[in-house]
């Protein structure tokens, strides 16, 4: 197993009861999505932890082969690095078992991610084996939607997803999206969809929905 991967960590407060982990996209860092803390308008009384992992550095096929934090690579083609996605799922369930060794209930975690990151937060967090808070995918869609009938985790069946995307995203086709969307609904998965007027990008709007689900699945409505 490769080493754990390096975080940025903030808490909300004292003693968390409750932990976030949000992965930032392709070239981006654990930095990334930093100030959006503020900004969810989360209560002073629930405490939570966010935690913003680096992925690793790794040279990207569809960038000329430069090196960059990724996690996992693009060929540009359609093709699915199957082998990096997994390795990076496997990075995420350690950060999964470093919250639980911490004292954050499964059911008290969220994973979060942007573009590449949303989508191994899908691909984590539907097998994980324990039930999670929530499973947060914004302008993503899901990897290797042809295995997940039979390596879901029936322990997140019933998890609430909430998925958003730009309408005039460039990188990630807001179709893309729609039908990795349609695929978790036809597999029996509660997917709440939003929708924006922006590239591939975050927006206002779309960070207040995210704080109003946020206080729902963490029990702080």
């Amino acid at each position: 197993m490769s080493e754990a991967l390096p975080t940025v960590e903030m808490e909300t407060g004292a003693s968390p009861q409750a932990a976030i982990i949000w992965l930032h996209g392709l070239g981006a860092d654990g930095h990334d999505f930093e100030p959006i803390v503020p900004e969810l308008g989360l209560p002073a009384s629930l405490s939570v932890r966010f935690v913003f992992p680096h992925a690793p550095l790794m040279p990207v096929t569809i960038n000329g082969g430069a090196v960059m934090r990724a996690w996992y690579d693009v060929a540009g083609d359609g093709r699915q690095d199957e082998a990096g996605i997994r390795a990076s799922q496997a990075r995420v369930e350690a950060l999964l078992t470093r919250e639980k060794a911490r004292g954050i209930r499964a059911a008290s975690i969220v994973l979060a991610g942007f573009s590449q990151g949303g989508a191994v937060a899908l691909q984590t967090g539907l097998r994980h084996p324990e039930r999670l808070a929530g499973i947060l995918a914004l302008s993503t869609y899901l990897p290797l939607a042809d295995k997940l009938a039979a390596e879901a985790s029936p322990a997140n069946r019933a998890v609430p997803i909430l998925m958003c995307h730009g309408t005039q995203d460039p990188v990630i086709p807001l179709s893309a999206a729609t039908r990795s969307r349609d695929a978790l609904r036809a597999l029996g998965y509660a997917v709440e969809w939003r929708e924006y007027p922006m590239p591939h990008a975050v927006c206002a709007e779309e960070i207040a929905d995210i704080g109003r689900w946020l206080r729902t699945v963490l029990g702080a409505a």
